[in-house]
């Protein structure tokens, strides 16, 4: 296994947001058997620690690959921009300020009268806005403009953390 090649290489895809869900996971399992470990273990040492690097960089590409936000992510990193960082660029203060005021609705979500139909609106809300921003970064991306791309994937990175927030409290409510 080539480390160097890109993750779209790797599964033999062609880079692209629109990713063939079914396609990537038919693969990633064909490459699993290939390069798991224990098909290895009769090996030298060297050979085995290769065998763990790959299977580690094929879970990476695949996870990242499967993943809306990561994938958005790893395709302005081959185009040379890193969205893992701080960036001077500044977001829209109306996103801003909607971000603050769902993150006080979640915090006060437990003392609803019904917490639990104020978590699912949240969540549908939250799952508008990706819907919606995840079509802006289609369109960007594609009509390659990158510092939009960019700016779309930072509220990308806001609205799937609070997505993830909401989950976390949803079971913290259910095993209560």
């Amino acid at each position: 296994m080539d480390m160097t090649r890109s993750y779209f290489e790797l599964f033999d895809l062609e880079p692209s947001f629109d990713v063939d869900q079914a396609l990537l996971s038919e693969r990633y399992r064909a490459l699993q058997k290939q390069w798991h470990p224990d098909r290895f273990a009769h090996l030298s040492d060297r050979e085995r620690r290769l065998a763990v690097q790959y299977t580690a960089h094929l879970n990476e590409a695949f996870a990242t690959l499967k993943s809306p936000l990561r994938r958005a992510q790893y395709l302005l990193l081959l185009a040379g921009r890193d969205t893992h960082g701080e960036s001077g660029a500044q977001l829209d203060p109306g996103f801003l300020m909607q971000q603050m005021e769902l993150r006080e609705r979640l915090a006060e979500a437990v003392d609803h009268d019904d917490p639990e139909s104020e978590l699912e609106d949240m969540q549908r809300l939250a799952d508008d806005n990706l819907r919606q921003l995840l079509a802006q970064f289609v369109s960007l991306y594609s009509e390659n403009d990158l510092d939009g791309a960019e700016k779309i994937v930072r509220k990308l990175q806001f609205v799937t953390k609070l997505q993830r927030e909401i989950e976390q409290l949803e079971d913290r409510l259910l095993d209560d």
